[in-house]
């Protein structure tokens, strides 16, 4: 029969796994934190996008927040269909948003960020405008007027 005492292990043999303990609790931490900061905090682009707007809601469940569309000039093809370019926007900013719920149906430019992921009180969407560049009426297409020569008569 084993007369060894597992209770009376030398105090240095436990600091050192208190040691690796602590150091593996620390970078497993720190590469959380960098996975977080990078996945919803670091802005991956930023940009401008112009269209009409047209849509511009305030909706949630827990966490209320407003949400857009914007119709692009131009049409994409997927699976044989043919669509409009849509842009789907969050905004996070009061004023930016009182400024857009005042511009449906109107010609908008927009400058948004794109985040790499979404966090639920900020939108729906990875994109999140921060300022509205401009807003105008939607072009009408210019009547041409038709050029009779003059030659003929």
């Amino acid at each position: 029969m084993d007369e060894f005492d597992y209770s009376e292990q030398p105090k240095k043999k436990r600091r050192i796994g208190r040691k690796i303990f602590g150091v593996l609790s620390a970078i497993i931490v720190l590469v959380a934190a960098g996975f977080i900061f990078f996945k919803f905090y670091f802005v991956f682009g930023s940009g401008v996008k112009a269209g009409e707007l047209n849509l511009f809601v305030y909706k949630g469940y827990v966490f209320k927040t407003y949400e857009g569309r914007l119709i692009q000039a131009g049409y994409k093809s997927s699976n044989s269909t043919i669509q409009s370019n849509e842009f789907n926007f969050s905004v996070k900013d009061e004023e930016v948003a009182k400024q857009l719920e005042r511009s449906a149906g109107k010609f908008v430019e927009l400058h948004y960020k794109e985040y790499l992921g979404t966090l639920p009180w900020r939108g729906m969407s990875k994109y999140v405008v921060d300022s509205v560049l401009s807003v105008s009426t939607v072009n009408e297409p210019e009547s041409v007027p038709l050029s009779v020569p003059t030659d003929i008569f």
